[in-house]
């Protein structure tokens, strides 16, 4: 878009002064530098208006059919910036925006050898949506005065697969573009490949480690990993644990067991290796979540499998967004659960069924700082449950042309 990709125009048109990172890219708090602002992606109707923003400050900029054509091949090109204040969610107007192109390895090539067009860049060398990128190209940024916190928001958006720990690029040729991006923490002159790219500036990016709920990988992760139920398969995991620790050892009804409960829950499979070993249920209430059904297998209890699943459970809860847990745990267990920040619910009653004695237990814990809510990325609610972190399918089918009615979800 521009030979200025990263330069952040201040209200007095003054960009960023110092040559040391102030505020490294890394660790930037959107708790902290965007508590007042929102980020969304843009849809197509808002282009002619940014850019009218961006371009006095800006020259050099793609014309504004050249964007809707990348923003139609990734809608995550472009990322728009505003104030909380009087934003209205249902007609949300851009004060601002960060755009960045996902570049294919082949893109990135073009982009460290000098022959990638930021003007008109051709959507071969651009990942398309849900596509693991080599690189994100920071094409332009235009966030004057309080919008400049913006960056630490897009910084949590690309946390996610699949973009968790891809670098970021950037080529700037003013002395305030140079400024800006050793302030934000980029180095200069980065080898990509094999190739020495003196024009360009890099931010180096660990990968990010997958949620407890989502970090069963197969084969790619041995030892102890968590994974969410999705399938009939997976329930036939749950179902054969579950019969094996609490029909088998404890001689629990069938009926008992299975309690008409499990339809409208969320079960989560603990696994060694490749290996279902365990499993816990959560089921949701108005203003808590009950976390219950945990069970190891016999040949399994020597390992740390329990404290993980019920990790894994306390990691969901707080990424939808409760702040208190509940649970009926065997008496014999309170010191088990006082481990996770349970303590006996004042006031509360000793229980007794299946022929073992409970009480009630209660934990108060904080939402994530990126729970799922209303307000934020809307596609993130309709990805797969425990699966808010990576894309999801009907975010693929979002590059299609929209060429029929479509019915409401």
């Amino acid at each position: 878009m521009t030979e200025h990709p990263l330069r952040l125009v201040r209200e007095n048109d003054q960009t960023v002064k110092s040559e040391k990172a102030k505020h490294d890219l890394g660790g930037l708090e959107s708790a902290k530098f965007a508590k007042r602002l929102v980020l969304f992606r843009a849809d197509p109707s808002m282009l002619d208006h940014l850019l009218d923003l961006a371009r006095p400050h800006i020259p050099g900029m793609a014309d504004v059919d050249v964007v809707r054509k990348v923003l139609r091949h990734n809608p995550d090109c472009v990322w728009v910036v505003s104030r909380k204040h009087g934003f209205d969610p249902s007609a949300p107007v851009g004060e601002g925006f960060i755009a960045m192109l996902p570049l294919t390895a082949k893109g990135l090539h073009r982009l460290a050898i000098k022959s990638f067009n930021g003007a008109d860049p051709d959507l071969t060398l651009i990942a398309k949506p849900g596509e693991r990128p080599a690189g994100l190209y920071m094409w332009a940024t235009y966030a004057p005065g309080i919008l400049a916190g913006g960056i630490s928001l897009f910084m949590d958006e690309v946390a996610s697969a699949p973009y968790d720990g891809v670098n970021l690029y950037s080529r700037p040729n003013t002395p305030e573009g140079v400024r800006y991006n050793e302030a934000l923490g980029l180095r200069k002159g980065p080898t990509v490949g094999a190739i020495a790219a003196p024009h360009l500036y890099e931010f180096v990016r660990a990968p990010k480690r997958p949620p407890l709920y989502d970090s069963y990988r197969g084969d790619a992760n041995p030892g102890l990993t968590v994974s969410v139920a999705r399938s009939f398969d997976d329930l036939m995991k749950i179902v054969s644990i579950r019969s094996a620790v609490y029909i088998g050892e404890q001689e629990c009804p069938y009926d008992e067991e299975f309690d008409g409960n499990d339809a409208s829950s969320t079960h989560l499979i603990g696994y060694n290796g490749r290996e279902p070993a365990g499993c816990i249920r959560v089921r949701y209430f108005a203003d808590f979540a009950k976390i219950e059904r945990l069970a190891v297998r016999k040949e399994f209890r020597t390992t740390r499998l329990s404290f993980q699943l019920v990790r894994a459970a306390i990691e969901l809860c707080q990424m939808k967004g409760y702040r208190r847990l509940y649970g009926h745990a065997q008496r014999r267990l309170v010191n088990f659960w006082s481990r996770f920040g349970f303590h006996e619910f004042e006031g509360g009653r000793a229980l007794v069924f299946s022929d073992f004695d409970y009480v009630e237990m209660v934990a108060d814990i904080q939402p994530h700082p990126d729970a799922v809510r209303i307000g934020g990325d809307p596609y993130r609610v309709i990805r797969p449950e425990g699966r808010w972190h990576r894309p999801g399918i009907l975010e693929e089918s979002a590059s299609r042309d929209v060429t029929r009615p479509s019915i409401e979800r």
